[in-house]
Order: C-alpha cells, then sequence, then structure tokens
C-alpha cells in the first residue's frame, strides 16, 4: 500500500468515523457459501496481545504490512473471507476488500498472553448486536477449557450466551474449543486426542442452539477419531507453522467430509519465505 493510501484512511478515521458503517451497509454479501469448502483468513491475535510469528516477535505489529498482507490474501482465489476484530475488519471495509467475502466477527479477545486472568476470556471484541448491525456473516469466540482454572467457567457462560443470540439471528456462531494446561505459567494447548474429544463434547453442546454452530479446531493426532466426536462442520485452524508438514496435516484432516475449510492466519500471512500469494494458492489448492 502506498503512504498516501494510509493517510486517507487515517483521515476518514479521524474525519468522517460514519464511513465505517456506511462501508459496512454498501458491501456486496456473498451467497451459497454454505455448500462451499471454505477459506477464511484469520487476523485477530493482535487483540490478545500476540503479534510474533515463529522466531519474529513483532511480526504483526506494523498494520500497514498486515493490511498489505490480508489484501494479498483476500485477493487469491479461493478465499472466502475473513475473520478479525473491529479495527481490521473496519480498515479493510474503508479500503475496499470486503465485497462479495465472509466477515467474521471476532467477539472474546480478554484472555491476554500470558496473562494470570488468560482463561477468563471476556468479551471485548464484537458483540452479536453490532455483527448484527454490520450486516456481518457471524461471530467467532474462542474457548479454551483448563479444568484447573476457575477462569473458564466465566467463559463457558459467556460464549453460550453469544451462541444463543447468535443462532436467534441465523448466523455462524464459529466456537474454537481448547483444551489447555499451565506449562511454566502460559496456557499451552493439550494435543491429545481424549483431551480434544472431550473439550468438543463441551463446546458443541454451548448456547440454546447448535443448528448455526461451526467448530474451529486443530489438527491433533487421530484426527479422524477426534472428528467422529461431532456432526457439526469443522474448520481447521492453521496456527504458526507453514510448510509442506502443515499442508500435508491439513490435506490429510480435509479428507473427512465433516471438515468444511480451513481458518488460517499467521502461517499464511507470515510464511517463511514471505511469498503470501504462493503460501495462500498452496493451501486453497488443498480445498478442492
Amino acid at each position: 500500500m502506498t503512504e498516501n493510501t494510509i493517510r486517507a484512511l487515517t483521515r476518514q478515521r479521524a474525519g468522517r468515523p460514519e464511513l465505517v458503517a456506511q462501508a459496512a451497509t454498501d458491501r456486496r454479501r456473498p451467497t451459497g457459501w454454505g455448500d462451499e469448502r471454505l477459506m477464511i483468513i484469520a487476523a485477530d491475535h493482535p487483540a490478545r496481545g500476540t503479534v510474533g510469528v515463529r522466531n519474529r516477535p513483532d511480526a504483526m505489529a506494523n498494520r500497514t504490512d498486515l493490511l498489505q498482507r490480508l489484501r494479498t490474501a483476500l485477493s487469491r482465489p479461493g478465499v472466502h473471507g475473513v475473520m478479525a476484530t473491529a479495527d481490521v475488519i473496519e480498515d479493510l471495509l474503508l479500503l475496499g476488500e470486503l465485497n462479495d467475502r465472509l466477515v467474521i466477527g471476532s467477539m472474546n479477545r480478554g484472555g491476554i498472553t500470558g496473562a494470570v486472568f488468560e482463561l477468563d476470556d471476556r468479551f471485548t471484541g464484537y458483540d452479536t448486536q453490532t455483527i448484527v448491525e454490520m450486516g456481518f456473516d457471524g461471530g467467532k469466540m474462542l474457548c479454551r477449557i483448563d479444568p484447573a482454572d476457575p477462569g473458564t467457567v466465566s467463559t463457558l457462560e459467556s460464549c453460550g450466551r453469544a451462541v444463543t443470540e447468535l443462532a436467534r439471528h441465523r448466523l455462524m456462531a464459529m466456537i474454537e474449543p481448547l483444551p489447555v494446561s499451565r506449562i511454566d505459567g502460559r496456557a499451552q494447548l493439550d494435543a491429545r486426542p481424549e483431551a480434544l474429544i472431550r473439550a468438543i463434547g463441551v463446546g458443541q453442546a454451548l448456547g440454546g442452539s447448535s443448528a448455526y454452530t461451526w467448530l474451529k479446531l486443530p489438527v491433533v493426532p487421530e484426527m479422524d477419531r477426534v472428528l467422529e466426536s461431532t456432526t457439526l462442520p469443522v474448520l481447521l485452524l492453521g496456527g504458526e507453522s507453514a510448510g509442506e508438514e502443515a499442508y500435508t496435516a491439513w490435506q490429510k484432516a480435509l479428507a473427512n467430509p465433516g471438515v468444511r475449510g480451513l481458518v488460517v492466519g499467521r502461517a499464511l500471512l507470515y510464511p517463511p519465505d514471505d511469498d503470501v500469494a504462493a503460501a495462500v494458492d498452496t493451501a486453497a489448492a488443498l480445498l478442492g
């Protein structure tokens, strides 16, 4: 992006903030996407205090660079949309990048990485009312489950409420149930199949209806057995890793009919060779 583009974006935000709502109203919404294998680009990591990618501790810190990478990713064939917080989505709206793209609002980002309250993951991002008013297509929530952390229960309650509210408006509730445990004070994914199966059982039962619930799941060992624990549509998350090992794992999991696509952020936006277009194209090709 040019310096003039960024200046214009900042001027709009400062002088004409009402243009955000207008851009949302004018956005062309996609249709018929429920029958397709989806590729959604995730960009909600900075809102949880996570800006590092692999050996680059400040990779996502430069917002202009992040937006350029997102524009490149969204321009590639086979990409259906974006999942992010309001600050990122509104930049993309003002830049005119979200026509015919799914928009999923990230709802709970209060569990700041490394904080003592990390598992009490408050809803500090989108709420259902705003998602409806902006004409977006759904909301995503992170639901980390640690039996040893009392913060888990408030997150479960809040996620259940959000699932119910989104279902009332017939909007996707993308829930990410993750089993975690504290290791050296940090919440770490428990990648054992039985742990993820248990978390799925909890996550898919949240709310007053599961009619519009989709699951966002990591790829772990014995993934076929894990996927037997649900009949809900599943989207695979990407994490930080990119390269042949990640692509192979995604491809194997995508062979399961319950898997409906990918939600990948850092692995494609910041690949080892920095070729965002090539990384996105390789991942999109896996969807067939």
